[in-house]
Order: C-alpha cells, then sequence, then structure tokens
C-alpha cells in the first residue's frame, strides 16, 4: 500500500479537510466527523496500548480527544487527531522502505530461463533450471544464474553487483553471474549453481536477513512520551485528589496534550528532509535523522567511496627482453573480458597509448585464480602476486598491482594507483574531535595491499580485506552490536552491510537497490555530504529536543497551574495553542538554510 494510502494518511487528510471547513463555515459538523471517523479508529488502537501497558505520547494525546469531547472543544479534539494521525502516517512511510529494498531486488530478477533442448529452447520456470543445463540468454535480458559461457561473444553490465559503471566482454569460458545484465548479442551458458544458490540469490538472502534482524528504532516522541504521560496523569490525578474537582482533572489532560511532540517533531523532521535535499541529499528513511548524530564506528568502502573509483596504470615492469607495448597488448586483449576494477585502467591505457588489442581465442577466470586466456599459441595469464611462485618478480611496491604471465613465464608487473578523494583524509581526521567517533574502518572485497595502502593515505589504521558481501555484513552486525554504526558504500554488494547497521549511506546511484537499502543517498559523490548529513541529523536533534522538552516544560508549568485551579480547561486549551504555536515555529527553523553545514576544514 502506497504510504499516502495509509489509513493514518487518510485520517490526518479527513481532519485537515474537516478543520479547514469548520474555520470557513463555523459550523461543529465537519469537527464531529473528524472526531466520529477519524478519532474513534484512533482511540481503538490506543485502548490496545493501554492494555499492552505501553505509555506513549500519543496515548495522552488519545485521552486529550476524549478530554475534548467531554468539554466540547470540538476543534482542540479535531487538531489533536491530525496530529497524532499525521504523525503516525510519517512513520508508516519510514517503515515501508524496508520492504522496498526486496522489490527492488525481486523486481530485476527473471521469472523463466531459456533452457536448449536440443536444437529447441523451452521456456522453464527459475526453480527448474538444474546445475549443467544449457541456458540461452538473450540480448538485454538478466542473466538467471551463475554459470560459464558456452557460445557466443557479447557483454554484460554488473554494475549492479561490483558497483564498477563499465560493461565486461564474455565469451566462450568467461564466467557469467545472475543478476547481470546481458549486451546486444545472444549467449549460451551452462549453470553452475542453481537459482536458489547463485550470487544475486544468496545477496538477497543476506539482505532479508539483515532486515529481519534490525531492531525497530522507537521514536524520540515515544521516549519522551513514556515518563511524560505518567507524569501528567499523575499531576491530573493529584489535582482532582486534593480538591474533590474533577474539571481539574480534565483541565489538566487539556494542556498536558503533547502537541509539541506530536506536531513539531514531524514538522523538524520534514525540514531536515527539505534541508538535505537542497544538498544533493536524498533522505529514504527519516529515522535516520535521529540516529546518525549516535554513531560511534565508522565503516567504509574502499573503491568509490575513499577513492574516486577511477585506478590508473600508472607503471608496466616487463621481463629482460620483453617489449612494454606488446606486455600491454597482452594484457588488454585478456582484460576486455574482465569483471576486475584494474581492467578498465589497462583498456583505457592500451587505447590513450594506440596499442591494437590481439584477438583471444579463449578465456576463463576462475574465482581467486586470475584470468587466462590463449592469444595465438601464448597462455596469458594476468593474477595476483599471492598466486605466483616465481624467482624473477621485481620488488613489491604499494598500491594496486597485477602480475602478467606468458605460458607461465613472467612477462610484466603492472601497477595502478586509485588516488583518494581530496576530502577523505581531512574527512577521517575530524571524525573522532569533532563527532565523537571512536573507531574507524576500512572494510573492503579488495586485496591486502590496495587497501592498506589506501588506509595509510586516508589515516585509517583498521582495515579488513577481502571480504564477500556476506562476511561483510557479519562484520557490521558485530560492530552495530558494540556501538552504533554507519556504513559508507555503493555498488549492490555493499547494499547487506548497508542494512545492517545502524545507518547505511550510499554514493550516487549506481544502483537503484542500493539506494533503496541505504538511510540517504548523496547524489554528490563527496564524503563532505556525508559530514553535511551528519550536522543536519545533529541540528535536527537540538531544534527537536528544543521543542519537545520545551513545549513540555511549559505544559508542565500549565498542568501545575491547572491542577491547583488557576487555570479552568478553556483557557488550558488557549495555553496549549500557544505552546503548540511557540514549538512549531522554533520547529520550522530546521528548513531554513544555516551559514555552514560542514566543519572538516576546521579539524
Amino acid at each position: 500500500m502506497h504510504p499516502l494510502l495509509s489509513p493514518n494518511a487518510l485520517i490526518a487528510f479527513l481532519a485537515a479537510a474537516g478543520i479547514t471547513a469548520h474555520l470557513v463555515t463555523g459550523s461543529p459538523g465537519p469537527l464531529w466527523t473528524v472526531l466520529a471517523l477519524g478519532g474513534i479508529p484512533l482511540l481503538w488502537e490506543l485502548l490496545k496500548k493501554l492494555f499492552a501497558l505501553d505509555f506513549g505520547s500519543d496515548l495522552l494525546a488519545g485521552m486529550s480527544i476524549v478530554t475534548s469531547i467531554l468539554l466540547e472543544q470540538y476543534l482542540v479534539g479535531s487538531i489533536v487527531v491530525l496530529m497524532l494521525s499525521g504523525g503516525a502516517a510519517l512513520e508508516d512511510y519510514a517503515m515501508q522502505r524496508a520492504s522496498a529494498v526486496l522489490a527492488a531486488l525481486v523486481k530485476r530478477m527473471p521469472r523463466v530461463a531459456h533452457r536448449r533442448l536440443g536444437p529447441d529452447l523451452v521456456d522453464i520456470p527459475l526453480d527448474r533450471v538444474a546445475i549443467g543445463d544449457v541456458l540461452v540468454v538473450f540480448p538485454h535480458e538478466t542473466c538467471p544464474v551463475d554459470g560459464s559461457v558456452l557460445d557466443g561473444r557479447s557483454t554484460m553490465d554488473e554494475s549492479f553487483l561490483t558497483g564498477e559503471p563499465f560493461r565486461i566482454g564474455k565469451l566462450p569460458g568467461a564466467s557469467v553471474i545472475s543478476g547481470a545484465i546481458n549486451g546486444d548479442a545472444v549467449l549460451e551458458i551452462r549453470a553452475a549453481k542453481l537459482p536458489i544458490d547463485s550470487r544475486y540469490a544468496q545477496i538477497m538472502k543476506v539482505m532479508q536477513q539483515a532486515e529481519e534482524s534490525r531492531p525497530a528504532m522507537r521514536r524520540l516522541a515515544d521516549r519522551l512520551g513514556s515518563w511524560y504521560t505518567p507524569l501528567a496523569l499523575a499531576v491530573a490525578g493529584l489535582g482532582w485528589l486534593l480538591s474533590g474537582d474533577p474539571s481539574r482533572f480534565l483541565a489538566v489532560l487539556v494542556i498536558a496534550t503533547p502537541c509539541p511532540l506530536l506536531i513539531a517533531i514531524p514538522v523538524a523532521i520534514l525540514g531536515a528532509i527539505s534541508l538535505a535535499a537542497r544538498r544533493a541529499i536524498i533522505i529514504k528513511d527519516p529515522a535516520l535523522l535521529e540516529r546518525i548524530d549516535t554513531c560511534r564506528t565508522f565503516i567504509f568502502d574502499k573503491t568509490g567511496t575513499l577513492t574516486y573509483g577511477r585506478p590508473n596504470l600508472t607503471e608496466i615492469i616487463t621481463a629482460p627482453g620483453v617489449d612494454r607495448r606488446q606486455a600491454l597488448a597482452y594484457a588488454a586483449s585478456l582484460e576486455q573480458f574482465s569483471k576486475h576494477p584494474l581492467a578498465g585502467a589497462v583498456l583505457s591505457a592500451a587505447e590513450s597509448e594506440g596499442v591494437p588489442l590481439a584477438p583471444i581465442l579463449d578465456v576463463s577466470e576462475k574465482p581467486g585464480q586470475g584470468l587466462t586466456g590463449h592469444v595465438g599459441p601464448l597462455l596469458i595469464a594476468i593474477t595476483g602476486r599471492a598466486k605466483v611462485d616465481l624467482p624473477d618478480l621485481p620488488p613489491t611496491a604499494p598500491g594496486m598491482e597485477a602480475i602478467l604471465l606468458a605460458d607461465g613465464k613472467f612477462f610484466a608487473a603492472l601497477r595502478f594507483q586509485d588516488a583518494p578523494r581530496a576530502e577523505s583524509h581531512p574527512f577521517i581526521e575530524h571524525l573522532k574531535p569533532r563527532h565523537g567517533v571512536t573507531k574507524i574502518i576500512l572494510l573492503s572485497g579488495d586485496r591486502e595491499a590496495e587497501v592498506r595502502y589506501l588506509a595509510a593515505q586516508v589515516g585509517i589504521t583498521e582495515v579488513l580485506y577481502s571480504k564477500s558481501p556476506e562476511e561483510k555484513v557479519a562484520i557490521v552486525r558485530a560492530e552495530t552490536a558494540l556501538a552504533p554504526t554507519l556504513f559508507v558504500g555503493d555498488g549492490i554488494n555493499d547494499a547487506p552491510a548497508m542494512q545492517a547497521a545502524t545507518v547505511g549511506i550510499a554514493f550516487g546511484q549506481h544502483s537503484d537497490v542500493t539506494a533503496e537499502a541505504a538511510g540517504a543517498v548523496v547524489l554528490e559523490t563527496s564524503l563532505q555530504k556525508v559530514d553535511e548529513l551528519i550536522h543536519i541529523g545533529q541540528r535536527l536533534r537540538r531544534i527537536a529536543l528544543q521543542c519537545a522538552v520545551g513545549g513540555m516544560a511549559l505544559s508542565l508549568i500549565g498542568m501545575l497551574a491547572a491542577a491547583a485551579g488557576y487555570l479552568p480547561p478553556v483557557a488550558g486549551a488557549i495555553a496549549q495553542e500557544f505552546i503548540d504555536l511557540v514549538a512549531v515555529l522554533n520547529a520550522l527553523r530546521m528548513a531554513l538554510p544555516p551559514g555552514e553545514l560542514s566543519d572538516i576544514n576546521h579539524a
């Protein structure tokens, strides 16, 4: 159900229309309609909370509705209905974001697969695909399972899985991953895993587990209301008990109506969402704004988050007698079929230097073993240093590296640099002194040398490398159990970790799934925007507390006056409206652009 069609939203629309009609016509009829059609359902829900011993701020509002009816203060009761249902509608909207994550994941997967049976193709349900089945993937279709190419040459867009925005060549022997989108040519593949065990399905499973294990967060209004409501009832009961006048009980409840909680806090949240949008930050989960300032552990993905995500080939060290351009030609010819982030850097270097590509006869890319293929009679391989046991390798160096082999012999070493963002080091450096962050972790699926090299450049001492999406989730969950966490990343492989963190922030919009999984999406890929979001959360928390605590303090003064007999019910309602006005006007400050929202340069 769309959030605007939820019961709470419909009651809020009804209340707003009824109040407007009353103000225009002066008739009490629209208010009676609001209280009958909107107030009774709300009161029923609040009655169930009362039996469950849940004394939230909205419970006191429900009692205020009843009190206003007894006092014939129908306008006051209708306003309480509006604010009670409006606040609940905002919460409904935030809760529906989680289900949109899995909906986006499910939407991407095909429901049928095209199985080859001799010369014929038969469409079968996805759950009937077996290991070893020969499947056909048509142009622009989503690959249904993990497997390898048997026939055909095409490209695949794996950005939803890797976060890398380039297409990857596929030819016989190349691996394919479920969830990737085929290019312009037909591919014939052999299924290596069942659909339920494929990479994409595993990510969906991890995402679902992360969503289900995420604890529900109580709104700030509820936390404050948990002690405010019993206090108000105690003051009201004491006033009635000492005076013997039941009207004092009613007067206390009228002025105790927690509209600063029910009105001002949602107004402040909407102002924060508006302010963030003007800063190119889309808030997907409004509750993030309340949580972000509490995060004490910050976890960062590497590529595209702390770096620009554009590694460059900076050096080629060849074996004696090997021509540099020849080495680059072999590497680029093979890398055009690779899904590794460094492949794009090799291809860009070959293109810029005018190095022609050699024809590749076949290709194989086994997980963790690198890329191999035949260039004529030569077996060319590109792999990592840890996979090579040869005596003539050049000394190790900081940064990223790939080793090029020809028929098992050292041919060349290719070295790369992915420059950290200009703001990465200042941003990391200012987190502890300015935001009270106690732990900063660099969590990546990349190799140890790459991760440690970047960590040293940006000032992070705790690094975790070569981690799968499942391992990332386990790490984030463990850290979240110790302290609130903030995770920043991009790519669908980061989405489950974002769900497991207290707060998840996605860079850019390479993946709609990642955007849904994150609590906020930063449209301008910049760590300064993350800092601005933290400051928006701090500002919201400060203004919300001012509204709530200040409003309740004024209400408490009024409650004491009402209990003592100095404030009759009608005057109490007027006083409460004045308190509401002050709280709402203060909440509206949240939408006003402040002078500065980042202190990165002042660490």
